[in-house]
């Protein structure tokens, strides 16, 4: 198994006030038919601005960095502090244009490299099946 990936940005997250959009990278125009026939897209960013050797180095914390919360381990929350800084969010299509495509909202900073952009197609899960912790 190989001990090293490469991962090469496919766009960028903009951001100005409250309006968000993904810039798609010219070369990956065509990877983007089809994409209007979906209501939402799942994004996945680097979190770019934590890419420190002591932050990839942080195993446990609070979840949503409220101390009343539990020390919980990385693989356990949504935190921005890991491992490998692989962020996913489900984003609202607004309106696709050229290689813009207009987002409702995204939990990332302007200026995020974007790795990879899916269609979202909801699961099969039941929301009986799902169990999750009180600070959730």
């Amino acid at each position: 198994m190989k001990n090293r990936f490469y991962i090469f940005p496919v766009g960028v997250i903009k951001k100005q006030g409250e309006t968000a959009w993904i810039e798609v990278y010219e070369k990956y125009n065509e990877a983007l038919l089809g994409l209007d026939g979906f209501s939402h897209l799942t994004v996945c960013y680097w979190f770019h601005e934590n890419d420190t050797p002591e932050k990839r180095n942080v195993m446990q914390v609070h979840p949503r960095n409220n101390k009343k919360n539990p020390l919980t381990g990385v693989f356990a929350t949504h935190s921005p502090l890991r491992p490998n800084l692989i962020a996913i969010s489900i984003c609202k299509i607004l309106s696709i244009d050229g290689n813009t495509i207009r987002i409702d909202k995204i939990d990332a900073f302007g200026g995020s490299p974007v790795i990879d952009i899916k269609c979202f197609i909801p699961s099969k899960v039941s929301e009986s099946d799902i169990r999750l912790p009180n600070w959730v």
